[in-house]
């Protein structure tokens, strides 16, 4: 389909979904949201599509927040039905079953963190902000970001960000655990690309279990998580991939996974 605020593309098994609104610093409207979900949608249903690049258009922003010329009317009931439609999007991509990156370049605050912090792994740039400073507004976040932030950096962390409404740089989100790589600006793409490929390489059938596993795992008993690492292990040998990695393995090769 024709999107407005999106501009995808395809480099190999690798998907790229770009937020283009760069006059609005690629702010998060309920178009954009909707268009995101169709999008996330398409690449799970495409076999094609082994991982996901989310990032934003220009060097300023990756989503530099949710559109609050658009919020400014909202009514109570309004505002939560634009509440939902953010965290449906946010649990899409969390349970997609493939590996999403976040490309961050300039601003991920508000909603543009939520965002980031729903995809599975976050490659920033030194010059990257992160920030939830939606009390700055009379408002709480909206989008996940009070129970993602709280399972990715601590409840002290959590607290912190989300009562002061303050940024944060690059290096600091690493050290909290909300950013996994931080790079020079110049070497953002080299980085994402080469960790999208290496994804994309992998067997998507295990990387779906790893995924998976890992989210239920964070919201279970350890017991029930372990259970389910069983049962995701065992399913494996099902597939023709896992026989495909290990005759590799022994033949000294290197594996062609087809997902099957």
């Amino acid at each position: 389909m024709a999107y407005r605020n999106l501009e995808i593309s395809n480099r190999g098994a690798v998907r790229t979904i770009t937020v283009n609104r760069p006059d609005k610093l690629n702010a998060l409207n309920r178009d954009t949201l909707n268009e995101l979900s169709i999008a996330f949608t398409q690449a799970a249903q495409d076999d094609a599509v082994r991982t996901v690049v989310l990032t934003g258009a220009g060097e300023k922003a990756f989503v530099a927040g949710a559109d609050i010329a658009e919020m400014n009317g909202y009514t109570p009931v309004q505002a939560q039905s634009f509440s939902r439609i953010g965290q449906q999007l946010m649990s899409a991509i969390e349970r997609l079953g493939k590996p999403v990156i976040a490309r961050i370049q300039g601003f991920a605050l508000g909603g543009g963190m939520e965002l980031a912090m729903a995809c599975h792994l976050r490659v920033a740039s030194e010059k990257a902000k992160f920030g939830q400073p939606e009390i700055n507004l009379g408002l709480i976040p909206g989008f996940g970001g009070t129970q993602r932030l709280l399972r990715l950096a601590g409840r002290g962390a959590a607290l912190e960000l989300c009562l002061s409404g303050t940024p944060i740089g690059a290096q600091r989100a690493y050290e909290l655990g909300i950013v996994t790589r931080v790079v020079a600006p110049e070497a953002l793409d080299e980085a994402v690309n080469a960790l999208a490929d290496q994804l994309a390489a992998a067997a998507p059938l295990a990387a779906a279990g790893i995924l998976d596993a890992v989210l239920l795992g964070g919201e279970t008993s350890i017991d029930q998580g372990l259970e389910f690492e069983t049962q995701a292990f065992a399913l494996a040998f099902a597939t023709q991939d896992m026989r495909e990695g290990t005759t590799a393995f022994l033949e000294k090769r290197k594996a062609q996974f087809k997902g099957r």
